[in-house]
Order: structure tokens, then C-alpha cells, then sequence
């Protein structure tokens, strides 16, 4: 290997079926790489075969030449392994449900990292209610802690091998940190408390650094907070074309220009606030609905004790803002009937809606009122069907044509879409391509009310574009949303939307 980077070539198949093959993937030495890419594309797998994570049982892989069995025994695995830390996109996959979490942050060599209260300090700044001590005692189940609770349980790990890393008089030169969707259970305030740790660890040493990322955001966070790193970070991205995976430098400045000329652009949506009225009101939800022993109170301003109602307007994009784990998608489903709480009241248009509304006068409106996009592609599709019957089921007033698919698609999929792609099942496509059928499915319907969770969720940067471009579509076009998303920074660019601030009472 050269004393500058680590070049890869990966073959990854499963009886005889090519998953996922990589001529050059390159991690640089001593420097920290941001790997973006649609979701589902390999990024996972190719860092979990790189770092001797992938079982040769069950899939046949091969490592710059190397048969996996004979790769996994090589110094580079051994040491890899032995010196740094693989934060898991999915924490349950890593944390032993039969261990206190004190204990696991405790296991093995992590014990003779003696920082672990500064590290569990910076990552819980932002924690209000349950204290650290209480959940060290807790031995980990699906619900409890809660999903960013357990990443930040897993980035403590991963700090404790750090400073490990950093004490060592002559460290292996073969150490690898990767950190695969390390922030996806995290609100901003919390990941910007992972990144200034990372970035300020890696100031008192070097240390090579692979992070995968959906979030473009944190390119600002980085050009913002911590110019003096920008010559020891790298930002690629990895695609697709023609099947096979390409790894390519990615520009950050592309980025913050085009965040810089959404702030720049003046909105029509400013003009309309002054002369909203009463027609104008699409949905009004009362505040304080009762699910889940909890009661969801929503707000006008943060930290606001004085519940108000939840208004959705033509024209309107509304972003609903709240701490992980709080009940944003629970809203989201209840709005859409497909959840019960009590004390549920609900006007759509003219059309009152209480926790007493039969389930099948809600199933009329879905599709034809209002619509939503699942945080989660494979809970709207079919993952069965094909790709031309994405459409199928949906209360179109009209016959869908292979005419119509096709244009939509071609909308979309650039350069994907001919015969073979349309014949595809959809259980075969990347998570980015499931997102993107799944944004599709929802927004081609004309409804007055669109809720989107998470739409960017598993999009590359290209796609991220076409669709705030097709949400703007559709805001000029009178339509009200209602927005869940991580990716503040980029629909704040836009200046459209209102905020609205939820929190939870009760146990």
C-alpha cells in the first residue's frame, strides 16, 4: 500500500450474482474522508469488506486480489481491527442486549481509556431529562434507550479507542476509524457536538478517517466552524453508471453555492404571508392529542410553554421541528388516520376529523385530499412489484398509460429508465432509487396536502436538487406541506417555511 492512502479494489457477489464491485476506492491516510451516495449503492458493504466485517460464508469476496479468508488474516485487518473502531449505521446491530451499557463501554481494551466522563459529557451537552448515570445501568432493548441515545452510546466507543489511538507512543500505522451514518439518529445540535469532538480529537493526532453521510449540511459545518481542517478533509461521492461503482471527488464549494444562491433568491411564498385569510387554511390540528402515554403539545416558538394549533395553508411549507424520538412521524401518521390518539381534533378543509372518525371515511381521503411520503421507502412500495407498477392502486382519476410512467420516470431516473429498469422489481434497487419512487408515487397525485418525512432521506446530491425544485412545483401550485427532515440547513436556504415546534408531556 502507499504511504499516502489506502487503495482498494473490491468484488462483492452471492452465488454467483455480482452485488457490488469497486475497481478503485481509495481512503486517504491520516485525514478524514466524507463518503456521500445514495443509500443502498455499497458504501456499507464496501467499508465492512475493507475492514474484515463481511462473513465468507456467506458471500464470496475478494480484496485487491485477495481471497476474503486470506484477506481477513493479513496485518492490515489484524491491526485495523485491533487499534480502531466501526461505528454501525444501526447501533442495536453492535450494543449486546445482554450487557449494561456501562459495561460494554467498558469491554476489552475500551477499559484503559480513562476519558470516559469527558466523552459522555460532550456527547449528552444538549440531553435534558434523562441523566447519563441512569441509562449506564440499562441493559439495551429495541425502544429503550432510544435510537440516538445508543448512537451516541456507540460514538463513545469509538471516542475511547480515539484516545487510545492518540496516548500511544508509536500507534499502528494500519488504524481506521470508520463511522458509517454516525449522526442519522441525531438532531443538529447533537451531531455539531460530534463533529467538533471528531475534528478536535484529530487536531492532537491524525488519524485515518472514513465517515458516510447522507448529510451535505455537514460541509457548512465544516467551511464554517473549522477551516483550519479543510486541507486534511476529503469529500467524495460514491455513483453508479452502467452497474458499475465509481468513486469520485466531490466538490464542496458546488454545495454551498447552491446553498448560497437559494438564500439569495427571493421567494414568492414571502409575499403571500401578508395576505393569508381564513379560505386559505387547509388543515388546523389542535394541540395536546393523546398517544402512546405521552401528550404531543405543539407551539409557535421554541421552548414556548402556550400550546397552539398546527396550521397548514395554500402555498405553505410547514416545518415541523423537535428533538429525535419525540413523535414527529407518530404526528405525521395520526394526521393521515393512520395512528389513534385521544383528544384528536382535526379539521381538513371543511372536513372535521376527531379520534372517532370511522377508518373507512379516512381511506377516502387518502390520495385524493391528502398524501404522504414514508420516512422509509420499503413501508410505501411494494418491494414485489416492478418499477412500471409503482402506480398501481394509487386513485388516480384517470387510467395510468406506460406512456405516463415512462415520462415520469425519465423525469427522475436519467439515464435508468428503458426496458430492463422498468421490468425491474423494485426489491432490487438501491435505497436511493426507492426513495426517489416513493417521492414519486406520492407527489404525482393532486392532492391539496402533502406530508413528507424525511424526503431527501437516501438521496445523492443531484436528486436532492430535482426534488426541492419539485416541492417548490408545488408549493407555487397552492399546495400546503408539512415537512419532517433532518436536513434543516437546506430547506431554511429556501426561506419558505413557517416552524412549528412539538414536544411530548408524561412518561
Amino acid at each position: 500500500m502507499s504511504n499516502r492512502t489506502f487503495p482498494y479494489q473490491i468484488h462483492i457477489s452471492s452465488q454467483g450474482k455480482l452485488l457490488v464491485e469497486a475497481d478503485r476506492f481509495d481512503i486517504p491516510r491520516h485525514q478524514i474522508t466524507f463518503l456521500f451516495g445514495e443509500s443502498g449503492i455499497g458504501k456499507s458493504i464496501i467499508s465492512k469488506a475493507i475492514y474484515g466485517l463481511l462473513d465468507p460464508q456467506e458471500l464470496d469476496v475478494v480484496v485487491n486480489g485477495i481471497p476474503y479468508e486470506a484477506y481477513l488474516k493479513t496485518r492490515h485487518v489484524v491491526d485495523m481491527q485491533a487499534d480502531g473502531f466501526f461505528v454501525f449505521q444501526e447501533p442495536s446491530s453492535h450494543l449486546n442486549p445482554l450487557m449494561k451499557l456501562q459495561d460494554q463501554l467498558r469491554e476489552g481494551t475500551l477499559a484503559q481509556a480513562r476519558t470516559e466522563p469527558d466523552i459522555l459529557s460532550q456527547l449528552w451537552e444538549t440531553t435534558r431529562g434523562t441523566g447519563i448515570k441512569e441509562l449506564l445501568r440499562v441493559y439495551p432493548q429495541p425502544h429503550r434507550p432510544s435510537g440516538g441515545e445508543k448512537q451516541r452510546f456507540l460514538l463513545a466507543m469509538a471516542f475511547k479507542k480515539i484516545e487510545l489511538y492518540i496516548i500511544h507512543a508509536s500507534p499502528s500505522e494500519q488504524t481506521m476509524f470508520v463511522f458509517d451514518e454516525p449522526t442519522g439518529s441525531l438532531d443538529n445540535e447533537t451531531r455539531n457536538l460530534f463533529l467538533a469532538f471528531l475534528f478536535n480529537q484529530f487536531r492532537r493526532r491524525p488519524f485515518t478517517t472514513l465517515l458516510i453521510t447522507h448529510d451535505y449540511s455537514m460541509i457548512s459545518e465544516v467551511f464554517k466552524f473549522h477551516t483550519d481542517l479543510v486541507d486534511s478533509i476529503v469529500f467524495k461521492e460514491l455513483t453508479l453508471k452502467k452497474n458499475r461503482l465509481q468513486l469520485n471527488e466531490f466538490s464542496p464549494e458546488s454545495y454551498l453555492k447552491w446553498i448560497k444562491t437559494n438564500q439569495d433568491t427571493p421567494s414568492s411564498h414571502k409575499a403571500r404571508k401578508s395576505r393569508r385569510s381564513p379560505k386559505d387554511i387547509l388543515l388546523r390540528l389542535e394541540s395536546g392529542i393523546s398517544v402512546f402515554g405521552r401528550r404531543l403539545i405543539l407551539s409557535r416558538y421554541a421552548r414556548s410553554k402556550n400550546a397552539s394549533p398546527l396550521i397548514i395553508r395554500r402555498h405553505q411549507i410547514v416545518y415541523l421541528n423537535a428533538p429525535s424520538g419525540v413523535g414527529k412521524t407518530t404526528l405525521a401518521k395520526l394526521i393521515m388516520g393512520l395512528m389513534r390518539g385521544q383528544n384528536f381534533d382535526m379539521h381538513l378543509g371543511e372536513i372535521h376529523l376527531t379520534d372517532a372518525t370511522p377508518t373507512q371515511f379516512w381511506q377516502q381521503l387518502w390520495g385524493r385530499k391528502m398524501g404522504m411520503v414514508f420516512q422509509h421507502a420499503d413501508e410505501a412500495l411494494n418491494l414485489n412489484a416492478r418499477v412500471k407498477d409503482i402506480f398501481a392502486g394509487l386513485p388516480y382519476p384517470e387510467h395510468i398509460t406506460s406512456d405516463y410512467v415512462h415520462r415520469k420516470l425519465e423525469e427522475h431516473f436519467p439515464l435508468e429508465v428503458d426496458y430492463s429498469f422498468l421490468n425491474r422489481p423494485i426489491k432490487y434497487l438501491s435505497g436511493g432509487q426507492k426513495q426517489r419512487l416513493n417521492l414519486l408515487r406520492t407527489l404525482s397525485l393532486d392532492t391539496e396536502l402533502l406530508i413528507l418525512d424525511e424526503p431527501l432521506n437516501g438521496l445523492d446530491f443531484v436528486s436532492i436538487k430535482k426534488m426541492i425544485d419539485l416541492l417548490l412545483t408545488k408549493q407555487e401550485e397552492g399546495k400546503g406541506i408539512l415537512l419532517i427532515s433532518h436536513n434543516e440547513e437546506i430547506f431554511d436556504s429556501l426561506g419558505t417555511a413557517d416552524r412549528v415546534y412539538l414536544r411530548a408531556e408524561g412518561e
